[in-house]
């Protein structure tokens, strides 16, 4: 009998990797179709978009990267970016550090209010700022009359683009810091520390990768947003034209070779977004 205990104590651990672990089988099916997936409906279209970029030859295709409207509409489109990612950065830190340090009222409103533009169609968001700031708007005449222009320019562009990617850093800091509790910084302060010295050294490098999580989605949606860019833009060549909206123009010139170039940035800087961001998840994993 006293034998048996530890032949019991042996088994236990093996039938129960047993019951937890599929047969061999079932995970090359579900890896197999996880690439047949990813390669039919990611890689298979990318790698038709540089092909189609280069169908002409290489300097077709830098002839359409150096056209003076699309480099007007790749400088746009980062400017854009350059803009909206920094106040919604501060936004998103803002919003995150009241939501999960902080009880009061209407908190839930201001959660749902965070959450608006994940539940409403880019392009009702760019209609937003047409009734508010169009010429038959609610401040349009107001607009006017004082010679201020925001829709059809690029005010407009940016603050469309400002709304469709404000969630992005919040979303990904609440439930983060909401995790990570508050006792490091009560522990601050009662040691002595001031509310900015416990902010940059106690909970600010706690959040760190999370932030940057959160500012590379937010640049990656601002650099590719069209439906709310598009209703306020009003594609104005080399003026009010992002890289999203140009590409639609050429396309519908039939300048399919030059769609497709201009197309290529916009997939390699997605790219470059992809490497910083899987680069964030591998140092945070460490």
């Amino acid at each position: 009998m006293a034998g048996a205990v530890p032949a019991l104590a042996r088994e236990r651990p093996e039938a129960r990797r047993g019951a937890l672990t599929e047969p061999r089988w079932v995970r090359w099916l579900f890896l197999g179709a996880a690439l047949l997936f990813l390669g039919f409906f990611l890689f298979v279209p990318l790698a038709l978009v540089f092909a189609k970029a280069l169908a002409d030859g290489f300097r077709a295709y830098v002839a359409a990267v150096r056209e003076p409207v699309a480099l007007a509409a790749v400088r746009l489109t980062l400017i854009t970016a350059a803009i909206a990612v920094p106040v919604n950065l501060l936004f998103g830190l803002a919003a995150a550090w009241a939501i999960s340090k902080f009880h009061f009222p209407g908190k839930n409103v201001l959660i749902t209010l965070i959450d608006l533009p994940f539940s409403v169609s880019p392009v009702i968001s760019g209609m937003i700022f047409v009734l508010l700031f169009g010429a038959r708007g609610f401040l349009g005449p107001w607009l006017a009359a004082h010679d201020v222009k925001i829709i059809f320019a690029v005010p407009g562009i940016v603050l469309a683009t400002m709304f469709v990617t404000s969630p992005m850093v919040a979303r990904e800091l609440i439930p983060l810091m909401q995790s990570q509790g508050n006792d490091q910084e009560e522990a601050a302060l009662t040691l002595g520390a001031s509310g900015l010295q416990t902010f940059f050294r106690v909970s600010l490098p706690k959040i760190r990768w999370g932030l940057l999580y959160g500012v590379v989605l937010c640049n990656a949606r601002a650099m590719g947003e069209f439906g709310a860019v598009s209703v306020v833009s009003g594609h104005v060549r080399g003026l009010t034209n992002t890289m999203p909206l140009h590409i639609e123009i050429l396309y519908n010139e039939y300048q399919f070779s030059a769609a497709f170039a201009v197309a290529s940035l916009l997939a390699l800087l997605a790219l470059a977004t992809l490497a910083i961001k899987s680069l964030i998840e591998w140092r945070a994993r460490r």
